[in-house]
């Protein structure tokens, strides 16, 4: 297990290392002034070459990359440029929203499509697979953003049980905190739970076929308990893949549904960036992005090993 553990986290430090390259070289090396565009097209030239000079844009492409790793290792994300405040206090600021929607959308959609899945997989062919797998169907098909709209019309204006939009803190109001995150949380959850739904039936299908579901229902065994007690676990591979992704899709996922609600998180932080051409926040956005996509998938890889113990068998 140490072994797996230390190969998982060598591939984990390349990804990373590779990822800094990636967007290094797609905001810094790709034609254009950077200098220019977020001074303006009616900047004059002293101005812009001040900023690039502020922005070290006027040193050799492989000097500014290892500045840049190098404050990433410290903790020194540079100076936003739109908000003249430093870009790391920033991230954490708006990530102590961002995560507990993503979390919580994250669960809900776990919670639904678990239990959807199942019921499907176990009532297969049947009245309830038919109607559970039409609405995961409609729900792949549905746009987060508009089910957004259609949530704030139902529960805010006409029964007026939760808020529209805005965020008061947690400092604030723990309770309301969480109140208006339950909305932007379920608006994320309904299509990655529609996917998982959908995943989770096929995985427990192919499982449901295999002898020792047999043997566990010949002992005796309830079909409820060898359902949640042994088909799930061998069915989990398949399904942990598709969380780890969907939970990367829910972060990124955010940039639309924090701006429909109004939520000062790191996806309308990213989106205000764009339009400000501050592109010191937005490198350092997307690298942060990046690097939670890439961490997710490790701990996905490690819990292969926890959850089917032939994964970590299997490695040489």
């Amino acid at each position: 297990m140490r072994r797996f553990l230390l190969q998982r986290l060598l591939t984990l430090l390349l990804t990373l290392l590779g990822a800094t390259v990636v967007v290094f070289l797609m905001l810094d090396l790709l034609p254009g002034d950077a200098a220019q565009m977020m001074m303006g097209p009616d900047a004059s030239p002293q101005a812009v070459q001040a900023m690039a000079s502020k922005l070290g844009l006027d040193r050799p492409p492989l000097e500014r990359y290892g500045h840049w790793l190098g404050g990433l290792l410290v903790g020194d994300w540079g100076m936003s440029h739109a908000y003249s405040s430093p870009v790391l206090d920033l991230v954490i600021e708006r990530l102590a929203l961002t995560v507990p929607l993503a979390v919580l959308a994250m669960t809900l959609t776990t919670v639904l499509a678990l239990a959807a899945g199942m019921y499907a997989a176990s009532h297969h062919n049947r009245l309830g697979d038919t109607g559970l797998m039409g609405l995961a169907q409609l729900g792949i098909a549905v746009p987060n953003f508009w089910f957004a709209i259609l949530l704030i019309l139902l529960f805010s204006v006409h029964l007026q049980w939760l808020p529209a939009g805005g965020f008061p803190g947690w400092g604030e109001d723990v309770l309301g905190s969480l109140q208006s995150l339950l909305l932007p949380a379920l608006a994320l959850a309904v299509v990655q739970a529609a996917i998982l739904a959908r995943i989770t039936r096929s995985a427990v299908l192919d499982v449901l076929q295999e002898d020792f579901v047999r043997t566990a229902r010949a002992k005796g065994l309830s079909r409820r308990a060898t359902l949640w007690r042994h088909v799930l676990r061998n069915a989990m591979v398949p399904i942990l893949t598709v969380m780890g992704l969907q939970f990367a899709n829910l972060l990124a996922g955010t940039i639309v549904v924090e701006n429909v609600f109004y939520l000062p998180g790191l996806g309308r932080l990213i989106f205000q960036a764009i339009a400000n051409r501050d592109l010191i926040v937005v490198r350092n956005c997307v690298l942060l992005l990046a690097a939670l996509v890439i961490v997710v998938n490790f701990l996905v890889d490690v819990l292969y090993a926890v959850v089917d113990p032939r994964v970590k068998a299997a490695r040489p």
